[in-house]
């Protein structure tokens, strides 16, 4: 069975190359690019796995994250922050919300393909 992948980013372009990307390795995506429809998603369709901005319109990725996390029906789906910002405090912020992967950019598109194959365990 296809694992179906949420992307969020609010970058149409980037949102379409991460789509592209993870659409030729076989997996179903749906792209959104704000923090409430990533919400609103999660609930209508449960992904295997999110891929999340934290730069996003209306609310942050971090608290899209902690509201996945805290929600004991969609808690158990992972969450890999994808963001350009790479503070300390950020990444405590990441962990904090509950992710689990915080990656910066720019980022090597095999490595972040390998990180989702061990999250998604194929």
């Amino acid at each position: 069975m296809q694992k179906k992948i949420l992307i969020v980013d609010d970058e149409k372009s980037l949102l379409k190359l991460k789509s592209i990307l993870l659409t030729t390795k076989g997996y179903m995506v749906r792209g959104v690019t704000s923090g409430t429809t990533a919400l609103e998603a999660v609930e209508e369709e449960r992904p295997d796995l999110i891929l999340l901005d934290i730069n996003l319109p209306e609310m942050d990725g971090f608290e899209v994250c902690r509201r996945i996390k805290t929600n004991p029906a969609t808690n158990q789906i992972p969450v890999i922050l994808l963001s350009a910002r790479r503070l300390p405090e950020d990444i405590s912020c990441g962990e904090a919300a509950g992710a689990d992967l915080y990656i910066t950019k720019p980022f090597k598109s095999a490595k972040v393909l390998e990180l989702i194959e061990n999250k998604l365990g194929s």
